[in-house]
């Protein structure tokens, strides 16, 4: 099956821990190891309700569903350092990035992540496609972050580019509602890849 983009798209957006990178079992093992520390069980299927959440609204989102009261802060950046330590391990999610490398310089391209830009931009370098990319819509860009679609409607605005003519690449739940809710297309990209996250 291969992936490629609507006919009708003038504007792509990629998220992307798990879309364009295969982050997602290093983010998975550094939020078990940080939520351990506070006797939380992050399971896989927590991880997969909660992906696409920023850094410290997920531990905000641990405190309700455990009855906690852990700082978001202190926790989130005990898991984020551990991450970036080992975000060299990530490979690129080869169907994705072949759609990135055949349509850029003919129709504007952007990430909409929730994830910090800085780590968004380094994760990018790591598999040299920081070059395609300059429109980075990130967690500090917006007030919502998924399911609210503002980040996607960003990168729309910011491409110059009707968001009906948008077409998003997602692997998240949230950013698949975002995006519907946003009005553009949108491509399930887990179909044209195995994650492998433990189970």
């Amino acid at each position: 099956m291969l992936l490629d983009i609507d006919p009708k798209a003038k504007g792509l957006i990629f998220d992307l821990d798990g879309t364009i990178s295969d982050t997602m079992p290093i983010h998975y093992i550094a939020w078990r190891n940080a939520a351990a520390r506070y006797g939380i069980d992050f399971t896989v299927e927590l991880f997969d309700s909660l992906a696409g959440i920023p850094l410290y609204p997920t531990v905000e989102k641990l405190n309700e569903i455990f009855n906690k009261n852990i700082d978001p802060k202190e926790m989130g950046d005990a898991k984020e350092e551990e991450y970036e330590n080992n975000m060299h391990l990530a490979k690129p999610v080869e169907p994705v990035v072949e759609v990135i490398k055949k349509y850029h310089g003919k129709i504007p391209m952007s990430v909409g992540t929730g994830g910090l830009k800085r780590l968004a931009k380094k994760s990018l370098e790591l598999i040299d496609l920081d070059k395609y990319f300059d429109i980075i819509v990130a967690y500090e860009d917006v007030n919502n972050y998924k399911p609210h679609p503002e980040t996607f409607l960003r990168c729309a605005e910011l491409m110059g580019v009707s968001p009906t003519d948008c077409q998003v690449f997602e692997d998240g739940i949230l950013g698949m509602q975002a995006a519907n809710t946003a009005g553009m297309m949108v491509v399930d990209v887990t179909k044209y890849y195995e994650v492998t996250t433990g189970k």
